[in-house]
């Protein structure tokens, strides 16, 4: 689903996932090794046919094809199981495809480096134009618990935003994309230390309207953006694609099995993703990830949207944030 509405084909995931139908058949953890590789085997295709585009000076196919197969390098690697060798080269793979897919599309979209603590947080920065030179709004996209900056960049929701003279910021937080892969950076419950970081850097961008900087939380993103919102008084405004309220009761009621996980091997994912030795220390991790307390903080506009049919996050949360 995620490959079809973020610009991958639908024959191209067809003939991906034909050969794979029978070991889907055998639970959520049971095959993603065998996904992992269908999916790469295609985009290593597309790779290859981009190469050949290239030789013809038909940069721009090539480039389409690029984030395609980076697109698909992703939907591989971001279902595998935490340990497994095969993820780090196709995380890379995923990268150096959407690096090249911006380059030869001459996407306006670049990646850049915000200091935080003693390394970085990588972000993908997409500059809408002014036609008279007025500083211009940005959003700040706020991952979810297993989505990256490039998954959002390639959504719908990209040129939904710069149709409407927003400039875009989309950052890999303390947990996702590049911070825990690449940078060690586990998630942290108290999301303003790096929301602040943030800002800090649009700040320092003279192309920016510092007056108007709103944040979007996705997912596990409407705990986070409403969190910094909330602690950071330099936003404008905020909205949660999908309420988080309480994601500690959540996980509880995960541990009972109901509703369901965004990704296979979850309790070994949360558990790397949030730094955490074993499933106790997760669950002490977790113990803060709530926002009772904290929306009553926030002081500016703030919009609220949630599926009736979520099928992880029940939609009482929606209202909790909302009634707080």
């Amino acid at each position: 689903m995620i490959a079809i509405s973020h610009g991958g084909h639908m024959g191209e995931i067809d003939e991906i996932c034909k050969p794979i139908l029978d070991a889907s058949k055998n639970g959520d953890d049971i095959g993603t090794v065998e996904f992992m590789h269908a999916w790469k085997k295609y985009a290593d295709n597309l790779v290859e046919l981009a190469e050949l585009d290239l030789t013809k000076n038909r940069n721009f196919s090539a480039g389409d094809k690029y984030q395609r197969a980076g697109l698909y390098y992703s939907i591989a690697e971001r279902m595998q199981e935490h340990g497994n060798k095969e993820r780090v080269e196709i995380y890379a793979k995923s990268l150096e495809c959407f690096e090249f897919s911006r380059q030869y599309k001459r996407s306006n979209c670049i990646r850049v480096e915000i200091p935080y603590e003693d390394s970085h947080l990588s972000a993908l920065y997409v500059k809408n134009t002014s036609e008279n030179g007025e500083k211009l709004p940005v959003v700040v996209m706020m991952n979810g618990l297993d989505s990256s900056k490039e998954i959002l960049y390639t959504s719908p929701i990209t040129d939904m935003l710069l149709k409407r003279g927003l400039s875009i910021l989309f950052v890999d937080q303390p947990g996702t994309g590049e911070a825990i892969r690449l940078q060690n950076l586990p998630a942290v419950y108290n999301a303003e230390v790096w929301g602040s970081k943030v800002i800090d850097w649009l700040f320092k961008q003279e192309e920016v309207d510092t007056n108007r900087i709103g944040a979007l939380g996705v997912s596990l993103g409407g705990y986070y953006a409403p969190r910094v919102v909330a602690y950071e008084p330099r936003f404008a405004c905020g909205a949660v694609w999908g309420a988080n309220h309480d994601w500690r009761a959540v996980q509880q009621a995960r541990l009972k099995r109901e509703g369901e996980n965004p990704v296979p091997h979850y309790w070994k994912h949360v558990e790397w993703v949030f730094g955490a030795t074993d499933l106790d220390d997760f669950f002490k991790k977790a113990e803060n990830m709530h926002l009772n307390g904290v929306v009553e903080k926030i002081k500016v506009p703030f919009l609220v949207t949630h599926g009736e049919n979520d099928r992880q996050i029940p939609l009482k949360y929606a209202y909790e944030t909302f009634e707080q």
